[in-house]
């Protein structure tokens, strides 16, 4: 008898009924299914929405599966319509297949990141490539490159060709011949060493200066690696045609040309033109009108906004402005060789100088300010002092070598303010071996602070203009107060100073020496450099005061911060002494051109 396996009674009745599954039982099977679903929901919406771990895995998970998949097009991820499944939790072991395994690797990547957020390299800036050429020893030109802007010749070559118009009352052709040093000099009365010397005009340095620039060693086109870029625009010969006679609009025409034409190349966008400096062969206050009134003095090439970011050289400059500097006048020697400059030092030191002090120049009667008068009655008073008046007609004044003569016979050579602060008289005493005399810091100690020392003591004597105007000062005595020793150590840092205060003759070059182009060009180039490495180091000066300019030339090396100064007194009112073209400066101007017209001195 066979046994019947033992069954459900409602799998019997099922059996029973020709495999109908009754009503009672399929309702139980739906509400067991209804009570899982809705497990399942509450599980995952109360647990997995709040649980932020898992939910950044999944948000992880999608965002990997999307990049690995291939892009081809948009791929709808079929995942959405599976059941969802319980988040793994920190304490079950990982899941293994591939893609699980890829979200938990960005988990720790994004863990990775939260921790130590990406560095920030900034930006290269586009003069870097010029500051990295210094660093190539093997380059003799590295950290030295010029680039020159090629201007339209109505900039500079057009001037020269049209040389009868740069001044009302001087030819100046003449003085355009020999790359702009002018006719050579005679030499009857000996004064003057065998070559090198001409009749070179005090305002020529525009056209000596960018002769001497096309020589220059270091040239390049590619503005990329230049550590300066120069403008032969000459801003000199442009103002001297327009001064006399001519309205504002007229004298600004070119400055205002240069600028639009300037501001367009890609060179200027690199710094804006803070790289970029030219040359001018005059005093400063002839480039800075302050007003539209057309009886005002000059143009206002200096005022203008791009201008103010550039260099400008000029032979005298503004004691409160930074965006000018001081080169020397041109002298009457202008050397081929190194061999000559050493020749006419040693002449210098072996010369015999019976005079104690000397004075060249003309009183100025209509400036109530100078002191010239009183230096010529002393010079006149005194046996040790020799005088050549400069206002007596056809007076010997204009003779190079009468002028020459004199300061090569004189230990000390009186250099006051001409009709502005500086003088060309200076540089011919100097390159006599003659000591300077100087009345007012203005005159060249916050001028020349590239090609003089700072320490104005080693070369030079000061004697305060007030100690003159009280007559408290006896200039012969305080010279003769000077022990003989001390002269000849001063005397020997004059003729030291030569080759730094000369123009070597633009067709040739100095092999060991550096002139007064070299140190200019040297100067420009570590002024950019400084600039340069300061913008990239955040520490330009953002304290700069510019009405205090001239105490910042003056600082040391590692000097930063300026405060009150012995010289305060002379530089304390700029509008009562040049500050502005608005006032004196202005009539310093013209009195310069006066002077001009007189000849000189």
């Amino acid at each position: 008898m066979r046994r019947r396996s033992v069954l459900p009674a409602h799998q019997d009745d099922m059996e029973k009924g020709g495999g109908k599954q009754p009503q009672s039982r399929l309702c139980f099977l739906a509400t067991l299914t209804a009570m899982f679903w809705v497990l399942i929901f509450y599980f995952h919406f109360a647990v997995i929405s709040t649980d932020p771990d898992a939910s950044t895995a999944r948000t992880a998970e999608v965002r990997i599966a999307r990049a690995v998949l291939p892009f081809r097009e948009p791929v709808v991820d079929s995942r959405a319509e599976l059941p969802l499944a319980p988040p793994v939790r920190a304490s079950e072991p990982p899941p293994h297949d591939a893609l699980s395994k890829v979200v938990v690797e960005e988990e720790s990547a994004a863990e990775i990141r939260q921790e130590e957020p990406p560095k920030v390299v900034a930006a290269p800036y586009p003069f870097e490539r010029a500051l990295k050429t210094a660093e190539n020893k093997s380059d003799p030109c590295g950290g030295r490159y010029i680039y020159v802007h090629e201007l339209p010749p109505r900039f500079n070559e057009d001037m020269i060709r049209d040389c009868k118009k740069l001044s009302v009352w001087t030819n100046m052709c003449r003085f355009m011949t020999n790359d702009g040093l002018g006719p050579p000099l005679g030499n009857e009365e000996g004064v003057f060493s065998s070559t090198g010397w001409y009749a070179t005009n005090q305002f020529s340095v525009d056209v000596i200066f960018g002769n001497r620039m096309k020589q220059y060693e270091c040239l390049t086109k590619d503005s990329s690696i230049a550590a300066a870029v120069f403008v032969p625009f000459y801003a000199g010969f442009d103002i001297a045609r327009y001064l006399w006679g001519h309205n504002i609009s007229t004298r600004d025409a070119a400055s205002l040309d240069l600028v639009n034409w300037l501001m367009k190349k890609p060179e200027w966008s690199v710094m804006g033109g803070r790289d970029h400096f030219l040359v001018a062969g005059r005093i400063t206050w002839d480039f800075r009108r302050l007003t539209e009134e057309e009886s005002d003095w000059g143009n206002k090439l200096l005022f203008l906004p791009a201008a103010k970011n550039m260099s400008m050289l000029v032979v005298e400059s503004s004691p409160w402005n930074a965006n000018d500097f001081g080169i020397p006048y041109p002298t009457y020697f202008h050397p081929s060789k190194d061999a000559d400059v050493f020749q006419w030092q040693d002449r210098m030191r072996t010369l015999e100088r019976p005079w104690l002090f000397s004075f060249a120049g003309a009183p100025r009667p209509g400036d109530p300010k100078s002191i010239r008068g009183q230096l010529i009655d002393q010079c006149r008073s005194s046996s040790a002092c020799k005088l050549l008046e400069c206002d007596l007609g056809e007076s010997k004044c204009h003779s190079p070598s009468t002028i020459m003569k004199m300061f090569q016979s004189s230990l000390f050579c009186l250099q006051p303010q001409g009709d502005s602060y500086t003088r060309r008289s200076a540089f011919d005493s100097m390159l006599a071996g003659c000591i300077p005399v100087f009345f007012h810091p203005g005159s060249a100690y916050v001028q020349y602070t590239w090609h003089l020392p700072k320490n104005y003591t080693r070369y030079s004597v000061f004697i305060p203009e007030d100690d003159i105007r009280t007559k408290n000062a006896s200039i012969e005595e305080r010279l003769k107060s000077i022990h003989p020793d001390m002269v000849k150590k001063m005397r020997e840092e004059v003729i030291n100073l030569i080759p730094r205060v000369i123009y070597a003759d633009p067709r040739s070059k100095l092999e060991t020496l550096k002139d007064a182009f070299d140190v200019a060009v040297d100067a420009i180039i570590n002024k950019v450099t400084t600039l340069r490495r300061d913008i990239i180091a955040d520490r330009e000066d953002k304290n700069f005061v510019e009405e205090n300019s001239w105490k910042y030339d003056l600082l040391e090396d590692g000097q930063h911060t300026i405060g009150p100064h012995e010289w305060d007194p002379f530089f304390s009112k700029p509008k009562d002494k040049g500050g502005d073209s608005s006032s004196s400066s202005a009539e310093a101007a013209k009195n310069s051109w006066r002077s001009e017209q007189r000849g000189g001195n």
